[in-house]
């Protein structure tokens, strides 16, 4: 019977190790308090306690993002879609989970707008948005049908006839950014 307590023991602590493991890793990306709390086990007030012993200061408070419109409009389309294109890949050839997905999913998306010396447009929050809406069949990604790219879209935009922002982009693209966002030449 002691065997047992001490195995049952063991697992826990290997998956509370885990879980801040992970706490820490979202944290460290700049992950919201909620983002969190539906990627790991770990209670709020421990979470409370890693997130201000990590950032060294309290969360930042309020609502997340609710709206799938900002993930439509151009810009950030061509992020969160470079993000799930990203994600999708990796969830057909790896053994991830959804929240080590996460991780490893804005990694490489953050590497990628360093190389190309952009700011990245989407937070690790947003990019978790992002998959709650895709996995909840909110938004939807379709090709488009002169680059054959993969891109975020409404739920019911016609696949038929889709053309992205890049191939397409609006009148105003590009106009009066700040250096460092995406242009147009």
């Amino acid at each position: 019977m002691n065997k047992e307590w001490v195995q049952v023991t063991k697992r826990s602590m290997l998956n509370e190790s885990r879980q801040i493991d992970r706490a820490v890793k979202l944290i460290g990306l700049g992950a919201r308090l909620q983002v969190l709390e539906g990627e790991t086990e770990l209670s709020y007030e421990r979470l409370l306690k890693l997130y201000k012993e990590v950032a060294g200061k309290s969360p930042p408070k309020g609502q997340l993002p609710f709206s799938t419109d900002w993930f439509l409009t151009w810009q950030p389309n061509i992020h969160a879609s470079l993000f799930m294109n990203i994600f999708n890949y990796l969830q057909k050839t790896s053994l991830l989970d959804d929240g080590e997905l996460l991780i490893k999913t804005y990694e490489l998306y953050s590497e990628q707008m360093a190389h190309l010396e952009l700011d990245p447009l989407l937070s690790v929050t947003r990019a978790w948005r992002l998959m709650k809406f895709m996995h909840s069949n909110q938004l939807a990604m379709n090709t488009c049908k002169v680059c054959s790219g993969r891109f975020i879209t409404d739920l019911y935009e016609n696949p038929k006839y889709f053309v992205c922002g890049m191939c397409k982009p609006p009148a105003r693209a590009g106009k009066g950014q700040a250096s460092g966002s995406l242009q147009l030449q």
